[in-house]
């Protein structure tokens, strides 16, 4: 900016932007919004240099304590045309010669946590602080959940059921989870910084808060305090005199506000709904869709053989470590598994009950439940153990004082009945075994427990022996980007290694036909000692692969590790799409048979370079009569692209709208529209 803008006071809008993102229940006085959804704020200027709509004025958002633009704790941003829905952005109005309208949206994928809005201009304005949540009603981000009613129940509802018992006799416990209630969202934010990740390394795990799986997993570690300052200490004793017992528990806030007044000291004591419903508390409160789930006959798999050996001795008291739980409880929490191939998305559970520990923490998930139903023991997190508590088989031993161990029976019933969780909008119970587990004695389950089987032999042994090569990628690989990938090593065998490494990519069509190299890393020679691993980073770059692309925007990753002493060859390959921009669509008009309608377009090319020949086409059944173009010509680099195209439907009920884009560049770029037609 050119002259500083002088700002005599600012509004954050708390009560409006509040109400729009459905937070207004934590409170009017502070903002709180959600990702990837706009908030307006109004600035009162004072008089000097004039606002001009916006022109060269620029914005930064931080949070944590090491903002940084590549962890993406920072952003920077200037005022545009059009809203992003894919990175942070803003738009302004001028209101009155001394009164500005700013819009904020920020990225889909930006991690959660409490920000600061500051104007970057010479002496850097904060204009505000405001908290940002998971958001549940945005299509971009990661815990989207397409049904409204389980939006109400799994994120705004504050109180619920709880299942316990036996399966003959299962009853319900009211909860109030009361995510809402002053004060409690704070305490869920500190309960972040109280977590061991924050306090050695308070940088990345900021920015890993951007994802709902890292943020679970947190959780599942720190509502129980065996490892860290967490919330609750469990005991099964039957003695309780120094602290609450755990059925006397009814609400999440009490022990929550307890916790956070008492300088983060463990609070005394919990159980396994206890724990789950804290979890529910929190998770909801930052946005993550959750819900409690309860195992009846839910075994603890000591030794992972997905066994039950119950020794018993002449007694017939259980001498053994493996047990069998009345009931158990839990969370599943709603999100995408983008660390995993396609198809572990949806319901993941996690379990803060201590009982066994996890990458050395006492935490447990999430594990894909669709993962657990097919016996997928090596995906991750904890699948193995959670297969267990609903499937493990159960053999039973008598152990005689002089020794002699003799088979009495078992069971592959007994594990894993009723599962149960409340009802959407009902205040009844939903049976969801089949979500975890095929029908006791079908042929399904029988294969499953194969697999299964087979599969928890790799987990036991850890990894396979000798060295190993995996590719990672990063979950923003957006076309007209620079972005890294990543051959990552591993050394299993006993002795230190020396590996050469070549990792290159090539452009790929969808039917596999390779074309040109657009990315190089030469022989690297890596040490390796026993264990240990190593990363080799390709760096991608738009004006290398944007020449070799085909219109399908595949790239095939290969790397290949060569064992110097043996010369044995390894390799890994990965196909990736790149990320393609997103068209803004705004209907403008009312939706009755015969009106004219406008498609107001947008989209962003997100090119280092211009695009021409841009084309926008819509059609839909019963909207137009036939595809309808707009031909825009040519735009630059990083600008938008934009058309309005009229259309009058001819027939009510719901219809979509599909738009189109291409370019000389960029091809299939499409969406769609839901339009309700009235008569």
């Amino acid at each position: 900016m050119d002259d500083a803008l002088q700002i005599e006071r600012i509004d954050l809008a708390c009560e409006v932007n509040n109400t729009d993102h459905r937070t207004q229940l934590n409170s009017m006085d502070r903002l709180m919004v959600r990702r990837g959804q706009p908030f307006t704020i109004t600035l009162h200027l004072q008089p000097g240099p004039h606002f001009q709509n916006g022109a060269n004025v620029n914005f930064i958002v931080q949070t944590g304590p090491v903002p940084s633009v590549d962890a993406q704790t920072e952003a920077k941003f200037s005022v545009s045309k059009f809203i992003s829905r894919s990175c942070w952005s803003a738009t302004a109005d001028l209101m009155s010669e001394n009164t500005a309208s700013l819009t904020v949206c920020s990225h889909p994928n930006a991690p959660i946590g409490v920000y600061k809005l500051i104007l970057d201009q010479e002496a850097g304005v904060v204009l505000g602080d405001f908290v940002l949540l998971f958001n549940p009603w945005c299509k971009r981000d990661s815990v989207y959940l397409i049904s409204e009613a389980e939006r109400e129940e799994y994120i705004l509802s504050q109180d619920g059921l709880i299942y316990r018992g036996i399966p003959k006799r299962i009853t319900a416990l009211p909860w109030t989870f009361g995510q809402f209630e002053p004060g409690i969202l704070d305490i869920c934010l500190q309960i972040l910084d109280e977590n061991p990740k924050y306090i050695n390394d308070a940088a990345l795990d900021c920015s890993e808060r951007r994802n709902p799986v890292y943020v679970t997993r947190v959780l599942s570690a720190m509502i129980n305090s065996d490892d860290d300052k967490g919330v609750l200490e469990g005991n099964w004793s039957g003695e309780y005199e120094d602290g609450v017992k755990p059925t006397a528990w009814k609400d999440s806030c009490t022990i929550l506000r307890q916790w956070s007044n008492g300088s983060c000291r463990r609070v005394r004591y919990g159980q396994c709904w206890v724990f789950a419903a804290v979890a529910c508390t929190v998770s909801r409160a930052l946005g993550i869709p959750c819900r409690i789930v309860t195992n009846f006959g839910s075994a603890h798999d000591s030794n992972g053989d997905l066994l039950m050996e119950r020794f018993y001795n002449e007694f017939d008291d259980n001498i053994s470590d493996d047990f069998i739980w009345n009931f158990h409880v839990w969370v599943e929490s709603w999100m995408t598994r983008s660390d995993l191939t396609l198809g572990y998305e949806g319901w993941q559970a996690s379990d803060p009950t201590p009982q066994q520990r996890s990458d050395g923490v006492y935490c447990c998930g999430p594990a894909p439940v669709r993962a657990i139903k097919e016996g997928e023991l090596t995906v991750q997190y904890d699948v193995p153990y959670v297969y267990a508590e609903v499937n493990a088989d159960v053999v039973e031993y008598i152990k005689l004082r002089d020794g002699r161990v003799f088979k009495m029976g078992g069971s592959a019933t007994a594990v894993g009945k009723f599962i149960s969780t409340k009802a959407v909008g009902r205040d009844e119970k939903e049976d969801i075994t089949h979500n975890y587990k095929y029908p006791e004695g079908s042929e399904e389950e029988r294969k499953v427990n194969e697999k299964a089987n087979h599969h928890n032999r790799l987990v036991q042994t850890g990894e396979e022996p000798g060295l190993q090569i995996k590719i990672r990628v990063t979950p923003d690989m957006q076309i007209g980007s620079d972005f890294d990938v990543y051959a990552q090593l591993k050394n299993n065998t006993m002795v230190t290694k020396t590996c050469r490494v070549m990792f290159y990519a090539q452009a790929v069509s969808y039917n596999g036909k390779l074309g040109e190299t657009c990315g190089l890393s030469e022989f690297t020679e890596i040490n390796l000692g026993s264990t240990e691993g190593g990363k080799v980073t390709l760096r991608l770059e738009y004006a290398e692969y944007g020449k070799a692309i085909t219109q399908d925007r595949m790239i095939k990753l290969v790397a290949l590790l060569i064992d110097a002493e043996t010369r044995e060859f390894f390799r890994a390959t990965k196909t990736i799409v790149l990320d393609s921009p997103e068209i803004t669509v705004n209907i403008l008009g009312v939706p009755k048979v015969g009106r004219s309608l406008v498609a107001d377009l947008a989209l962003l090319n997100p090119l280092p370079e211009p695009l021409e020949n841009c084309v926008f086409i819509i059609h839909g059944a019963n909207l137009t009569d036939q595809p309808i173009t707009h031909e825009v010509g040519k735009v630059g680099p990083k600008e938008f692209v934009t058309a309005k195209l009229e259309f009058t439907p001819k027939q009510p009920r719901q219809r979509k709208l599909i738009i189109d884009f291409a370019s000389d560049k960029l091809h299939n770029i499409e969406t769609y529209e839901n339009l309700v037609i009235y008569e």
